[in-house]
């Protein structure tokens, strides 16, 4: 999947003994996380901001060499407890090769306490609510999912390939699943002239889709992808530092009687916090105007190159 901010990358080849072919990315809440590689590249690969996966087709790892890197794991690592599925589109196999995969890791592995992986709206459209128990009681534990926006214009100048129903009802059948939800939006992707829009439909889908945690980063063009090259030819306006403060205050105050975890902690934000809603909220909104009205110093650009 990778958004741009919410990555981390490794270098090409082998890490650690483990086989990883080509970039390598995780949220970075997985640092820890043992990183196996299921599948590389992403299925989709249009998002017009995204600058993920460009150095791979899309293809799914032989059984054999996945395992090949369980047993190295075990016999390298044993005292990890998490474990990560790469690259973006794992849940994108049918049923009978994650099952299996699951069945793999446990035997292997029986150490490993949370699976966790990317998930999209696409990967869940030949997936019944059946099977997302049964990929529970498997050990998958915790999805990371890309809204993006919550206003289907940006999603579809985005290239998305996903309709912003499509998503949130895919969030809301992994909650109800009983799987841990975890859901990044983009700061700055409806441009400046549609900023406050998208931040208001962005914050109602999120209160509808109920994660367990919102990870809200500033968008960060990325060379090479057709957003940047809007950006150049003068047809999409990126907020500056004010305006991303702004958006992010309205995205926050639209978050109405969301309960769960807020992160805009990320290095691309310029005005970081973590907050437990709703509680959090008015302090919030205190510290998003101190950071507007120079009260409180913003992140400098250059701690923000990721």
């Amino acid at each position: 999947m990778g958004f741009p901010g919410i990555v981390r990358r490794f270098n090409a080849g082998h890490t650690r003994g483990m086989e990883h072919h080509g970039t390598v990315i995780r949220p970075p809440s997985e640092a820890d996380s043992i990183l196996l590689q299921v599948t590389l590249g992403c299925s989709h690969g249009k998002c017009a901001f995204c600058g993920a996966y460009r150095d791979k087709p899309f293809a799914v790892r032989p059984p054999e060499d996945i395992e090949a890197d369980l047993r190295w794991v075990a016999a390298h690592m044993p005292r990890h407890r998490r474990l990560f599925l790469c690259d973006g589109d794992v849940l994108a196999l049918p049923m009978h090769r994650l099952e299996a995969l699951l069945e793999m890791i446990g035997r292997v592995l029986p150490g490993v306490k949370r699976v966790s992986s990317y998930v999209s709206a696409r990967n869940l459209r030949g997936k019944s609510d059946e099977d997302l128990l049964r990929l529970r009681e498997a050990g998958l534990r915790m999805v990371y999912m890309g809204l993006e926006s919550g206003d289907q214009g940006v999603l579809e100048r985005m290239n998305k390939g996903s309709s912003v129903e499509d998503i949130v009802r895919a969030g809301q059948r992994i909650v109800r699943a009983g799987l841990k939800l975890n859901v990044t939006v983009l700061n700055g992707l409806g441009g400046v002239e549609g900023s406050m829009e998208h931040a208001r439909k962005t914050a109602q889908a999120l209160t509808e889709m109920g994660p367990h945690q919102i990870a809200a980063l500033s968008l960060m063009p990325i060379p090479g992808t057709p957003l940047w090259d809007d950006i150049e030819a003068g047809r999409f306006i990126l907020p500056d530092a004010d305006g991303m403060v702004a958006e992010l205050r309205e995205l926050v105050a639209g978050l109405g009687d969301y309960r769960g975890l807020l992160l805009a902690n990320h290095a691309s934000n310029h005005a970081p916090f973590r907050a437990r809603m709703p509680a959090d909220r008015e302090r919030i909104m205190a510290l998003l105007d101190e950071s507007a009205s120079g009260k409180r110093a913003m992140r400098p650009e250059w701690s923000r190159r990721l």
